[in-house]
């Protein structure tokens, strides 16, 4: 295999079902207004038999690399349950808020959150408050944008905040994974990704390509504290959560310590592990030809995060497509392991313990979240995926 095959891996972004091209012939509708916000901008459709905006919902794309495609956000949210067409039925006005910059600092695509509220409110007509949330790190930047607008005295008219699968709590990406993202030797979309200001902001741990150590990343520090400064939630609306992760402390068959993925002939003996428990736990030998070069990567006194409970993502799968594109040879095992652990989603405890991580939350008392209410899925389900047991427990609580 040539330079050529190990340089193009890189040319990918772990992406989940709200960020995939939509199926072969979808087309998400017009829509009757579009906003230019600072930072992003807004698609706009309206409920059934209303003449602008008069009970709206507020949703804020998620994380990726690049700028929001909201027909493909549509496409996602509309998909295997029609849950925005049930939104516009039920006589609710619909507002995707796009990024110039998904994968900008979480606190810079507040703003643009901010903005499309205030927009709404004063665009609406009548005083129906508002629903305000976000898929996946979309709820991240709503949370924080309307608690920062609290924390300033600005008026959101929000009744009600929800996140659907957001990393409350930390998302995890395998640190081998991320490791690799640097170890290809051209610069490259997936280490971009990674390297992101809002990946550093979201992940629980972060590879640093610089030291070559995991760690909390600073701007995740300081991201927090800012979060914190302005309240940590949004106090005046009712808070929901929702999580594409079981709840009863069930996650995937990963078995700690097995290999996951193996590449030949392009990047030739490159092998990833399930993350185990330990001090020094190897959990990626990375090998390449061109320039050649070998790197072990170990972690320590992490818990067993790849099957634990939570919204997947084909984050080796994934990996694996673009070898198997450049001509490798793959052996994979798991494509799928957890991105957002339920723990995390609905707010009710840290990632760092695995007696936290692997929780039957059936057991645990629901005051202990930092949600108003909350649900997790009765089966493991992708992340982000808008099925018909999480999107119905979402529409029943929907303000009148």
């Amino acid at each position: 295999m040539s330079e050529q095959n190990e340089q193009s891996v890189g040319e990918f972004t772990l992406t989940g079902p709200l960020t995939t091209a939509p199926p072969a012939g979808h087309t998400a509708p017009e829509p009757d207004e579009k906003w230019t916000l600072r930072g992003g901008f807004a698609h706009v459709y309206h409920g059934e038999r209303n003449q602008g905006i008069v009970r709206p919902v507020i949703m804020a794309d998620g994380f990726n690399l690049g700028k929001s495609d909201l027909n493909w956000l549509y496409a996602g949210l509309d998909g295997d349950f029609p849950f925005l067409a049930e939104l516009r039925r039920r006589g609710r006005d619909v507002i995707l808020v796009g990024f110039d910059e998904r994968s900008a600092s979480i606190l810079d695509n507040a703003r643009t959150v901010t903005e499309a509220v205030l927009r709404t409110v004063a665009q609406r007509l009548g005083n129906a408050r508002l629903m305000v949330g976000g898929f996946s790190m979309g709820g991240l930047v709503t949370r924080y944008a309307l608690a920062r607008m609290e924390h300033e005295r600005m008026d959101h008219q929000t009744a009600v905040y929800f996140s659907y699968d957001t990393p409350h709590r930390g998302a995890y990406i395998p640190i081998g994974l991320q490791a690799f993202a640097h170890f290809i030797p051209v610069p490259n979309d997936f280490a971009r990704q990674m390297n992101s200001p809002a990946a550093r902001q979201m992940l629980w741990r972060h590879y640093d390509a610089m030291t070559g150590q995991n760690g909390i990343a600073p701007e995740r520090r300081e991201f927090l504290k800012r979060l914190d400064e302005a309240g940590g939630w949004p106090r005046i609306p009712r808070i929901l959560a929702l999580a594409n992760g079981r709840g009863d402390g069930t996650g995937i068959a990963v078995p700690p310590g097995e290999t996951v993925l193996k590449s030949e002939r392009v990047y030739p003996g490159t092998t990833f592990s399930a993350q185990a428990q330990g001090r020094e736990v190897t959990v990626a030998e990375l090998r390449r030809r061109f320039p050649a070069s070998e790197k072990t990567i170990t972690t320590g006194d992490l818990p067993e995060m790849d099957g634990a409970p939570g919204g997947t993502l084909r984050s080796y799968g994934i990996l694996a497509d673009a070898l198997k594109k450049a001509g490798a040879e793959v052996d994979l095992r798991h494509p799928e392991i957890c991105f957002v652990p339920t723990v995390s989603a609905v707010a009710l405890r840290d990632l760092d313990q695995q007696k936290d991580l692997y929780a039957n939350l059936e057991d645990i008392v629901p005051d202990e979240s930092e949600a108003d209410d909350f649900i997790w899925s009765s089966a493991t389900t992708p992340h982000t995926a808008v099925t018909e047991e999480l999107a119905t427990w979402l529409l029943d609580r929907l303000t009148d």
